[in-house]
């Protein structure tokens, strides 16, 4: 399994401008070390203060060093202008460096929204420390914006004092009268409270590019490269993983390759030269943020991938992928179709029905099965859903969540398909839920959400959501021998005798532990047996209309749901507070910033987070009642909330926000706040 997660071809991903796995060089780390204090031949760097600026630390040639302790930075420009691969690259030699980070891509649902529009604007912002972090930040400290569309569309989440960078070269007429700039924000005084640093990109890269023969067109294009060459500068970012990177892009076009590699060169050469830019920052390695082991930086979906293939692997079962491709969850298709070598098959199918009828049919065949969606499919796939209830066969129904309802918000994140997983099928058709809360975690929630599948026969959901899928963190990879086994029986011969001594194999007779019923693979002599999604007789399987055998069947699937084993909830809790903020999937990260900010504060604040809502941890209705109060943030209108106040008729408060976006810590903090003291 080491192999598969560090294999070479996997070190330079395909990215393009819309939504791309970000696949960043390994690193060791023991976790004991300081980082070296060291800038540079000529630098000394100086202690590091608790808000990151220490003032004057050190030089580089004439220039001066500063540390700090951590950076938000926001690319953002048009949906063709190359943002999201401009932060993935960034991010790549972040994480290569040893900074703990976390991003945010947003951009439009359309391939290619109208250029110089606000709607079109595509951003890409990456938080990154020499400490632990939890989230993508709540306001950027740097904002590189490569058009007027891109600074209107950002600037009122730019704090005071914050650097601007703007490509002066659009900041014309026309381009400024398209987002409502009656007059030019870089000469009207609007941009005052801010460190503005206007720079020509368009004009600088035009002119680094002249020896390569390129059209102004193609030489426009590596603008992007410019900039992050620029910004590679001022962070102290390593430059060689990216220039290799370029190069393996672009291999079959090695004057386009070249030329970007210029491009890049040439904005680092600026930061270097410039009088406008006289200050470079460093940010050291976060050594002591983590365990020991070996890292690399991953995004929700490739985690995702990397534990499915795990966990076919720990079951010694192919795995197999039947899907039909959906924004934000076809980066996981795309990744489980590169390894046939792990014994994975993937099937595009031509519409989401069949998808999930094709992965149904290879669980009965004996395979891992995965069916992977959004919102709008789990629609479409919920009579088969249901068939997999009824027929008790292991499926794992993979949904990263995205704005809705309909077509809804594509390429917006949200929470607000908890209800429709929990109910959204006809009759009484239980189904586990898991939900992942990091990108990372991805990795560990497949691999929980497939050995409940395995070994209760029964369909799972893995409810991600799109700021999981496109964000990225680093990763430890584990050893295979820290990995659960997940083997299985499969049914070899009869279990069962008849009065009359006959030996027959029942294929609905249960495990008197788990409540499953066998795993009999076709072709098996002797194991013959009928499926379907009539109600089937106890035992035999046979179909029956009789109303008792019917209700006995539903008491027990429920049953069976009911006593899927898992972990008790575990409280933060070290100053015995009166208030408990409960989360679910990726609101971890904003809600532990928040509870981080108000307990510096001196306000004691609980914290618990649920990766088991179907069925819950058996402890939640204990822990809940030992607090006065219980703040839920969710990214909907209270769905979790609504089944907390159902099943424990406890009164859940709700703390709810719909806009398509992450929470930010500061409005969770302010909010739980008012919470403790009402």
């Amino acid at each position: 399994m080491t192999s598969q997660v560090s294999s070479p071809a996997e070190q330079a991903d395909e990215a393009d401008d819309a939504n791309d796995s970000v696949v960043g060089e390994q690193r060791t780390l023991s976790g004991t070390s300081d980082a070296p204090d060291t800038v540079g031949a000529d630098g000394v760097i100086g202690a590091v203060g608790v808000d990151g600026t220490v003032g004057v630390v050190g030089t580089v040639g004439t220039k001066e060093v500063r540390r700090l302790d951590r950076v938000i930075i926001r690319f953002a420009g048009d949906s063709g202008d190359g943002m999201q691969l401009t932060g993935d690259r960034f991010t790549s030699e972040t994480a290569s460096f040893g900074n703990d980070l976390s991003t945010l891509p947003n951009f439009p649902a359309e391939i290619r929204a109208p250029a110089g529009t606000l709607p079109g604007v595509s951003s890409f912002q990456l938080h990154f420390a020499d400490h632990d972090i939890l989230t993508p930040g709540d306001a950027p400290n740097v904002l590189v914006a490569m058009n007027p569309a891109a600074l209107k569309a950002n600037i009122a989440d730019v704090p005071r004092g914050a650097d601007i960078i703007v490509n002066t070269d659009e900041f014309t007429k026309r381009p400024m009268a398209k987002v409502g700039y009656l007059t030019s924000p870089l000469e009207d005084g609007s941009l005052e409270a801010y460190q503005l640093h206007p720079v020509p990109l368009t004009t600088l890269t035009i002119e680094a590019l002249k020896e390569f023969g390129l059209s102004r067109k193609e030489a426009e294009r590596s603008k992007n490269m410019f900039a992050l060459g620029l910004l590679s500068w001022m962070y102290h970012r390593p430059t060689e993983g990216t220039e290799q990177f370029l190069r393996t892009k672009f291999a079959k076009k090695p004057n386009i390759a070249e030329a970007n590699v210029a491009a890049f060169r040439a904005g680092w050469n600026f930061g270097e030269t410039t009088e406008d830019f006289a200050v470079s920052y460093e940010v050291a390695p976060a050594t002591k943020a983590f365990p020991t082991g070996t890292y690399r930086n991953i995004s929700g979906n490739l985690a995702l991938s990397y534990g499915l293939i795990a966990a076919s692997h720990q079951a010694e079962l192919p795995l197999y992928l039947g899907s039909y491709p959906i924004t934000p969850a076809s980066d996981i298709l795309h990744e489980l179709s590169r390894h046939k070598n792990f014994g994975v098959r993937t099937f595009q199918a031509e519409d989401e029905i069949a998808a999930i009828g094709a992965a149904l049919g290879a669980s009965f065949g004996g395979s891992l099965a995965v069916t992977t969606t959004s919102g709008p499919g789990v629609a479409l796939k919920s009579e088969t859903i249901g068939l997999a209830v009824s027929l008790e066969l292991p499926l794992l129904v993979v949904a990263i969540q995205r704005g809705g309802p309909s077509t809804g918000l594509p390429t917006k994140t949200e929470q607000a398909d908890l209800l429709q997983a929990m109910y959204g099928r006809n009759g009484e058709a239980p189904v586990p839920i898991v939900a992942p809360q990091t990108p990372a975690d991805c990795f560990d929630a497949a691999i929980e959400a497939a050995r409940i599948a395995i070994t209760y026969r029964t369909p799972v959901f893995l409810l991600s959501d799109g700021y999981l899928a496109n964000g990225s963190e680093p990763w430890r990879i584990p050893e295979q021998d820290e990995l659960p086994d997940l083997g299985v029986q499969f049914a070899s011969g009869p279990n069962h005798t008849l009065a009359d001594g006959t030996e027959v194999f029942w294929p609905y007779k249960r495990d008197p532990q788990t409540l499953a019923r066998p795993w009999a693979v076709p072709g098996t002599p002797g194991l013959e047996h009928r499926i379907g999604g009539i109600e089937k007789q106890d035992g035999t399987g046979n179909i029956s209309y009789d109303p008792a055998n019917h209700d006995f069947m539903v008491r027990t699937r429920q049953a069976k749901i009911d006593g899927i084993q898992v972990p008790d909830l575990v409280v933060d809790d070290p100053d015995g507070a009166r208030t408990l903020v409960l989360g679910w999937g990726s609101t971890y990260g904003p809600i532990t910033a928040a509870v981080r900010r108000l307990r510096t504060n001196g306000h004691p604040i609980a914290q618990a987070h649920l990766r088991h809502i179907n069925p819950f941890p058996r402890n939640l209705g204990e822990v809940l009642k030992r607090y006065d109060k219980v703040v839920v943030p969710e990214m909907n209108l209270g769905q979790l909330a609504t089944l907390l106040r159902a099943k424990f008729l406890i009164d859940a408060h709700s703390y709810n926000q719909v806009n398509g976006m992450p929470f930010k810590a500061e409005q969770l903090a302010t909010a739980l706040k008012e919470a403790i003291d009402a």
